[in-house]
């Protein structure tokens, strides 16, 4: 038979799913897919500021590196105001069942 009570085999699912639920709220997509936009959102701008003009005609006359770098910018921090304003729930305390004596 197996050495773990019912009380063991609960607390470690419980442990688990509070592992579970931090891992979650860690590798939240919206933090990963802000984060990203944000640093290709400055890469692209700052190419954009420093184009020179043979670029900028190239894409009929629009600097289209400022203003793509612009708009990732905004995505990325819109996920991460998004994130910080609705954060991932945290998980339900455990449920203690009562032993009936």
């Amino acid at each position: 038979m197996s050495d773990y009570s019912e009380r063991d085999v609960q607390r470690e699912v419980s442990e688990l799913q509070q592992k579970s639920a931090t891992a979650a709220r860690i590798f939240d997509l919206r933090r990963i897919i802000g984060g990203l936009f944000v640093l290709y959102g400055l890469i692209v701008g700052i190419t954009g500021l420093v184009d020179d003009q043979a670029a900028i005609d190239k894409a009929q006359g629009v600097n289209i590196n400022l203003w793509t770098g612009l708009g990732m910018l905004l995505l990325g921090v819109f996920f991460l105001v998004w994130l910080r304003l609705r954060p991932t729930p945290p998980p339900p305390p455990p449920v203690e069942e009562e032993k009936a004596e």
